[in-house]
């Protein structure tokens, strides 16, 4: 008799098994069509691009180099590939994607910072950022404490570290110096001349303008206009009062 029960058994578990497998098979067709509607539908895809940051750029430009378009597949999107290809741009320094379901897309700009400006020859302005980089001003005005660089070649390798160093300049220490001019000699070949608001004359060099600042802040708070020299040693000349007229008045008064 138990040897009778097993032809049974058998079929019990074939049908256990057809069975299965048919559930099996009609759950993944329902996924696939799910998927399917879901890819079709408006919800796959992206429906907003916020851009917030961007001073230099605009949103037709970060729009281009992104690649990113309205309708573009959501899942699609990569934010690595995204940030790497706005990181492109030389004005920017940084770039956060934070994608939101359902389709918007927010991509933060960090821009280089902007530490100076160059006169053009037509008479215009273009900003010189943290990174030596040189941008139109265009609607985003100009910053009158940020000293003005003339006379600088734009292949000079100095321009840069000079921007790089202003950079790192708190900017309340570097609000009094109007421009900046290069006056190489053998010695100190990145020799630079600096005038401020306050009437004074600077002799440094891009390498030692940020240990020098401290000094410089101090004699500009307490002395009258004059040269300061800020090299291997630091001096301060006040300037000399005009002589001829100094005579002139004493000849008139007698």
């Amino acid at each position: 008799m138990p040897n009778a029960q097993i032809p049974v058994l058998k079929k019990n578990r074939t049908k256990k098994r057809t069975s299965r497998k048919i559930a099996i098979l009609l759950i993944l067709l329902f996924i696939v069509l799910l998927a399917v509607l879901f890819f079709r539908s408006s919800l796959s895809k992206v429906s907003e691009i916020r851009f917030d940051g961007n001073v230099f750029s605009t949103r037709e430009q970060l729009l281009n180099r992104s690649g990113l378009a309205v309708g573009d597949q959501y899942f699609g999107v990569s934010a690595s590939d995204v940030s790497e290809k706005l990181r492109e741009i030389q004005s920017i320094q940084q770039v956060t994607v934070d994608k939101q379901f359902p389709g918007i897309i927010t991509i933060h700009i960090k821009e280089f910072a902007t530490v100076a400006y160059e006169l053009q020859s037509d008479g215009s302005l273009r900003a010189i950022l943290a990174n030596g980089t040189s941008v139109g001003v265009g609607s985003s005005g100009i910053a009158v404490e940020k000293p003005i660089l003339t006379k600088w070649k734009s292949d000079d390798p100095y321009k840069a570290k000079l921007c790089d160093a202003l950079s790192r300049i708190p900017g309340e220490w570097t609000a009094d110096i109007s421009e900046i001019i290069p006056a190489p000699i053998p010695s100190f070949p990145d020799r630079i001349k600096m005038y401020t608001r306050s009437q004074f004359e600077v002799i440094t060099t891009v390498s030692l303008l940020n240990s020098k600042i401290s000094y410089l802040n101090q004699v500009l708070e307490t002395e009258d206009p004059g040269v300061i020299t800020m090299l291997e040693a630091d001096s301060y000349v006040p300037f000399k009062p005009d002589t001829s007229e100094e005579s002139q008045e004493k000849d008139t008064t007698q």
